[in-house]
């Protein structure tokens, strides 16, 4: 099968006075929403990934690489983010500030600045560090064996945990942010570009919970509802700097917000089949929509 990747063009957030704030304000959730019961299963690296970790994939809608990306790979795809942050490309404008610094942003200092950034959209083309991690051969050599067939690169994200003030992203299946056919395989790759722990929001899944589209309603965030999370099978999943996980598209998975002084931040790249065309918003709220299925949250 081929290893070449297509990339499709993402749409970027509207800006808001020249500058992309978080829609949604930080909210209170269950103490014990993100208790966990063990952490995940890991391999070493992508020569690991052999048949059993497939069928691991498969049956759990998982599998973690322990060590996918070098020291200087990860600490090159950090720079192109800090470089985009620091405005060194005047063309990209897919930075995401959290809405607790809409006030006070003017009078950050850029060191200060990337301490309130929330996420990166569609990076891929502005830095050729961060369209290496996308397309690294063995990572597409894992999508691909998971796809099928050849990858298209669907969305391209940065996620930011900001030290203290990184709030929570709510249990939810990234399916249900895409409007794309039920059925249509989806992997996701989320690379630790720092140490990610369960005290700074590393992520936290549910194995086995790919298996059907649940309903999503506006809350904290686009989500599951909170009661519909089987909070005894929840797995931690901690990374070190250039470890990354491959999830399936209906995984249920969040971060809590993080309290801690250390920074998280992760990579997070979808592929699809390269053949899959998109569906109409009508279409795919009658999947994913709680409230266009006549559910209450």
């Amino acid at each position: 099968m081929s290893e070449t990747v297509k990339t499709a063009a993402v749409p970027v957030a509207e800006a808001v006075e020249e500058q992309w704030f978080d829609n949604f304000e930080a909210g209170e959730y269950p103490d014990d929403l993100y208790d966990y019961v063990g952490t995940a299963q890991r391999i070493d690296d992508f020569a690991a990934f052999d048949a059993a970790v497939e069928a691991q994939f498969r049956d759990q809608g998982y599998a973690v690489v322990r060590r996918a990306f070098s020291p200087s790979q990860t600490a090159g795809a950090l720079q192109g983010l800090l470089d985009l942050i620091d405005g060194r490309r005047p063309d990209f404008n897919g930075v995401q500030f959290e809405s607790s610094s809409r006030d006070i942003l003017p009078t950050l200092s850029p060191e200060q600045k990337q301490d309130y950034v929330r996420k990166l959209n569609a990076y891929v083309e502005y830095d050729d560090r961060l369209k290496a991690i996308a397309e690294h051969p063995p990572l597409l050599a894992v999508v691909t064996r998971l796809l099928g067939e050849t990858p298209s690169l669907f969305a391209n994200q940065a996620m930011l945990k900001p030290p203290l003030v990184g709030r929570e992203k709510p249990w939810h299946q990234d399916h249900g942010f895409f409007k794309l056919p039920t059925g249509t395989p989806i992997v996701g790759v989320w690379v630790a570009l720092d140490e990610a722990l369960p005290d700074n929001g590393c992520m936290h899944i549910i194995p086995g919970g790919h298996r059907e589209a649940r309903p999503h309603f506006t809350r904290r965030d686009w989500q599951i509802c909170d009661d519909q999370i089987e909070r005894q099978r929840i797995v931690a999943v901690p990374l070190q700097p250039g470890g990354c996980l491959f999830f399936d598209g209906l995984l249920p998975h969040g971060t809590p917000a993080t309290k801690s002084p250390r920074r998280r931040r992760a990579l997070q790249l979808h592929y699809v089949p390269a053949s899959v065309a998109q569906i109409s918003k009508e279409e795919h709220q009658a999947v994913f929509s709680g409230e266009a299925r006549g559910l209450t949250c």
